[in-house]
């Protein structure tokens, strides 16, 4: 099933809203979506680097200034 949208006639307004639409679609089913077999072997190897101490961790407000940091 192809969806087209006419992207070049949308507002960025009505792209949000039909990417939070699609996103909160994905969100309620996403027991449905297989994850990649990439995925576990990442989460696997944060696991251990976590267990060794060799991961650091940042709280999300830290984490955000610092991206916002970043882009700006």
């Amino acid at each position: 099933m192809g969806v087209a949208l006419q992207l070049d006639k949308m507002s960025t307004v009505e792209k949000l809203r039909a990417m939070e639409s699609l996103w909160d679609d994905l969100c309620q089913k996403a027991g449905n979506v297989p994850s990649p077999p990439w995925h576990q072997k990442v989460l696997q190897s944060r696991e251990e680097d976590t267990k060794k101490g060799t991961e650091q961790f940042t709280d999300w407000e830290t984490a955000k200034k610092k991206i916002r940091n970043t882009i700006s």
